[in-house]
Parts: C-alpha cells; structure tokens; sequence
C-alpha cells in the first residue's frame, strides 16, 4: 500500500512510517532527532563523516536502521554512483543536518561544507525525487534587528561570518532544486528545557564558559541586544514535526526559536548570579579596544569569545508564527529559571567550575 503526498515521491506507508535518510547523524542535533524519529517508529538510515555512533541528547544509543561514513564536501558525498543511487531509491525524505558550526574557518571552507554540500545532498536527492528538509539558521537574517519572519526574503549580505553567509547560500539552492523542500531554521541551541542537559559543549558554549570564569571579563555589547537561545528539544521535536506533516510543510520555511528571547544584560545578570563567577562587563563596540585587553584575555578573546561577539551586538526577533500554525510546538522562553537551569547542569556535568578560579 502506498500513500501520495502532492510534488513528492511515493512513501511507502507501513502504519505511516517513512524511510528517512539523515546528514549529520551523529552531531547534536542529528544525534537526539534520530532518537526521536526512531521512537515515533520511522526507519533512519544514519549519514555520518567519522563518528559512527549515533546517540541521542540524553547520550544513549539509537538504533537506526544503518550507517553509511560519507563526506559531503565531494560529489555524491563521496559514495559512489550505485551505492548513491541505492541509497536515494531506499528512502523517501532526506533530512539534511550535516554543516560545520565552527566560526573559525575560511570562508572557503565554510563554503565547501555547507554550501556546496548542500548542493551534493540536493543531486542525491534527485537521483530519486527524494524531497529535502533542510536544517538552516535563524541568522541568515544577517545583522537585521526587529521582527524576522519566517517568509522575509534572504539578504544577500551584511552577514556576522562566512557561516551565516554559507547557510544562507545553501538556502538558495534548496529553494531553487525543483525538489519538493522544507527549510527549518533553529536559533542558538543550548541545553534541554527541562534539565539544561546538552550533550556536547560546543559553540557558544566555549565562549560562555570563559566568560562565567573570568578569563574574558569584558565583551563589545550592544544596549538593547538579545540572545536568542533554543532548547535542544524544542529543535528535535519540531524537525520531528516538520516530517509528521511533510505534506504540508512543503516549500515552507520554519524557526524553530525561543518563545522570548534574553537581553545581554539578563544574560549578564544570570551568570553574576553565581558566587564562583564574574559578571561580565558589557562594553559598547564603539568604546571597545580588544588590543587594549590584558595579554592573555586578548588571545582568549581573538581565538574563541570574539567569535561570537556579533551575537551580543543584535536584538533579531524571530516570528515563528508559521511554525506554531504547522506544528501546535511553541519553546519555552529564555528568562532566569531557564538559564538558572543551563548554567546549574554546566556545574553538575564539570565543564564550569563549582568554586570560585580565585579560592
């Protein structure tokens, strides 16, 4: 028996489970989405570059259907022709979370991985019709303040770094592919709703950390700016979604934000809370000087918090409203009980400190 959904291949309908083919699988996001998926039912045949592990957020293992090691910086990722072929014929939706996060790349090679992988994941996909969920970010909007909707147009510059500008390209091609496509676009994603549990400490979380321990006492802030932090999963759970009602979410774009977001300063606050850490001193971009830093700081701040400096310097609002229509999924807000709850789990898991750097 099988089952039409408009401008998409036919899935295969065994009690409504699909055959889901998944980039990425062993990062964060991948890695708890396929948990996700594999409970709902849905056979997940896992993508991965290295790691062949597949864990969920909570660090368990995730049965999926099997691993394929591929690279999606080369043609066909790396597999060949057949074995491509094969794999496109097998399933019935790609969902595409393989990228690199880092913000410390060229951008060639921020090109490379996300941009034109993307493009070697879209020439997979037609081997077979497959249709294509793409895992972008809310910061393709660029360095624009106010309202985001989810159907603004994409800018064509004034990007933080090559990242945002590489999602962004990568956008374009799956919107222009002739591939029945999804675009779902998370913001900063941090720790589980609930408990503040993240996997993997990564990101923002490298900046956070010498932030919190007073080994980066200052950061170039914006009166005004906001931070936009996601819970892990709101984000798994609304890809999940988005895959439940493919037939509808087609040719739609998605942000998956929070429901408030927090300002630099309650960002600021939430951390000075802690006795064992330093308040950071935000400094306008107008009066900050990283050269004048102490020695070290300054390394610290061009190696790692740098990076994320433009994140402290915008106050991007992010209407979901498209997603909540589709999904009936709305995030917790980012206020003081959800960062008490981030910063609490840092401490029980030892990646920050319990005692004050200066005891």
């Amino acid at each position: 028996m099988t089952y039409t959904l408009p401008g998409a291949k036919q899935f295969h309908d065994r009690q409504n489970r699909l055959r889901i083919l998944l980039t990425g699988a062993a990062g964060l996001i991948g890695g708890e989405l396929a948990a996700r998926l594999v409970a709902a039912g849905h056979d997940v045949t896992a993508l991965v570059h290295r790691n062949r592990e597949i864990r969920g957020n909570d660090g368990a293992l995730v049965p999926v259907a099997g691993v394929h090691a591929c690279d999606i910086g080369e043609p066909l990722l790396g597999l060949e022709e057949s074995e491509a072929r094969d794999l496109a014929q097998a399933h019935d939706l790609i969902v595409h979370c393989a990228a690199t996060v880092r913000f410390d790349l060229s951008d060639e090679e921020h090109e490379r991985i996300n941009t034109q992988g993307t493009a070697h994941v879209l020439d997979l996909a037609r081997l077979d019709d497959c249709g294509v969920l793409y895992v972008s970010t809310a910061y393709v909007c660029g360095a624009r303040d106010g309202a985001i909707l989810e159907d603004d147009p994409l800018p064509s510059e004034g990007f933080a770094n090559g990242y945002e500008r590489s999602k962004a390209a990568a956008e374009r091609l799956v919107q222009a592919s002739g591939l029945p496509f999804a675009i779902a676009r998370p913001s900063i994603v941090t720790g589980d709703s609930a408990s503040g549990a993240i996997r993997q400490f990564d990101t923002i979380y490298a900046a956070f950390k010498l932030v919190a321990e007073g080994r980066v006492t200052q950061m170039e802030a914006r009166p005004g700016a906001s931070l936009d932090f996601v819970p892990i999963d709101h984000v798994a759970a609304g890809l999940a979604a988005i895959v439940e009602h493919w037939g509808d979410a087609q040719g739609g774009t998605y942000h998956l934000v929070t429901g408030a977001p927090v300002s630099v300063e309650g960002f600021a606050d939430a951390i000075g809370a802690w006795p064992q850490f330093s308040r950071p001193r935000m400094v306008a971009p107008e009066d900050f000087d990283p050269a004048a830093l102490p020695p070290f700081e300054r390394r610290l701040y061009g190696r790692i918090a740098g990076l994320y400096a433009s994140y402290f310097q915008r106050d991007p609002r992010f209407d979901d409203r498209r997603f909540r229509a589709l999904t009936g999924l709305q995030s917790r807000p980012t206020d003081a009980d959800y960062l008490r709850t981030l910063i609490a789990y840092c401490i029980e898991a030892g990646f920050l400190s319990k005692e004050s750097q200066d005891a």
